[in-house]
């Protein structure tokens, strides 16, 4: 199964699952994530359901570019990781 792994910057402001799933696209697997904690979909996503501008995702090490549709594919052995992008100086 694809694992769904939840850096933890995002637990300062909520519970933050480590999620296994047999969602073939990351759009799926992030709902499967939602459904055990439904308040990080507002952390995550933006409301048209894109990610939000302070998130990155990592699929088996390569960054996710598109930031809408999500529908970018898993494999069976997939890590996903979700992180909170850091910007400054």
């Amino acid at each position: 199964m694809a694992k769904l792994i939840f850096t933890q910057q995002l637990s300062r402001f909520t519970e933050v699952p480590e999620v296994e799933t047999l969602a073939d696209n990351l759009r799926d697997a992030l709902e499967a994530a939602f459904q055990v904690n439904p308040t990080l979909r507002g952390y995550i996503l933006d409301e048209q359901g894109d990610l939000r501008f302070h998130v990155v995702v990592f699929i088996d090490g390569k960054r996710v570019m598109q930031r809408s549709g999500l529908r970018d594919p898993l494999n069976s052995n997939s890590q996903v990781y979700v992180l909170q992008a850091l910007s400054g100086g």
